[in-house]
């Protein structure tokens, strides 16, 4: 085998997937405010099974994921949003 075959092998092997960093809602657009009481925004932000989504799947920085973080947690905390995701039957 040449060098030339492996580093085709390695091509196919390596990085599949490559997204482009987004930049971050709140940052470009200053009028969206972060509220807990606005339970339609934040659950853009929260999986179906009732966990944060992280910085890289919803591509806000680091100061507004905190300020997402810290909103659902109070939503959660007066029954605006669920723990947990599906009512158990």
């Amino acid at each position: 085998m040449t060098e030339n075959d492996f580093s085709d092998q390695n091509q196919l092997r390596g990085r599949r997937y490559y997204t482009r960093p987004r930049e971050c809602q709140f940052c470009t657009d200053k009028g969206v405010k972060i509220d807990y009481k606005q339970v339609e925004l934040l659950r853009r932000y929260i999986m179906e099974n009732g966990k944060i989504r992280p910085r890289r799947q919803t591509g806000t920085c680091a100061k507004h994921q905190r300020e997402i973080a810290q909103a659902i947690k109070r939503a959660r905390h007066i029954a605006l949003l669920p723990f947990t995701g599906e009512v158990l039957r």
